[in-house]
């Protein structure tokens, strides 16, 4: 099954690519690689969640982030899709890297970055197994709680 019928089968449909928020692009292929720019959990333009990830009463849930950090990673598949040719021109995930804008005494960025992991590999299956990082920063822009970037090997 391709990367596109996964996608389909899971009711989920690529958005649109993310317009930059800055002087940069969304994606960049070299070679067999494309690289993309940090992307944020938007839809329609628009942060679905803002705030620090924690445990205090005003901080966001690490459920609503998982949730944000799927977001995230279909923004930047939009992203590495267009620079390929194709979704289905893409062979494997080879990195994830995940930002987390955290409170002090929060540790669990993993867990708020296995939304975007967990999905990688629903929709490649083994070629969606992936090195990664989870970060915890200070803040991110936007205010955003999460923000992805991923690396593909392509066709």
């Amino acid at each position: 099954m391709s990367a596109t019928e996964r996608l389909a089968d899971i009711g989920v449909t690529l958005p649109p690519v993310p317009r930059p928020a800055g002087v940069y692009v969304p994606a960049l292929r070299h070679g067999n690689l494309v690289y993309t720019s940090g992307q944020l959990p938007l839809v329609n333009g628009n942060l679905t969640v803002t705030g620090r990830v924690g445990d205090s009463a005003d901080a966001v849930d690490p459920a609503d982030a998982n949730v944000a950090a799927r977001t995230c990673v279909l923004n930047a598949l939009a992203a590495a899709a267009e620079a390929a040719g194709g979704l289905d021109n893409i062979e494997r995930v080879v990195k994830v890297t995940g930002f987390v804008a955290s409170e002090p005494s929060f540790t669990g960025q993993p867990g708020v970055i296995n939304g975007a992991s967990q999905l990688l590999g629903e929709i490649f299956g083994a070629a969606g197994a992936h090195a990664r990082s989870a970060v915890g920063v200070a803040a991110l822009p936007m205010d955003a709680p999460v923000e992805v970037e991923i690396v593909v090997a392509v066709r």
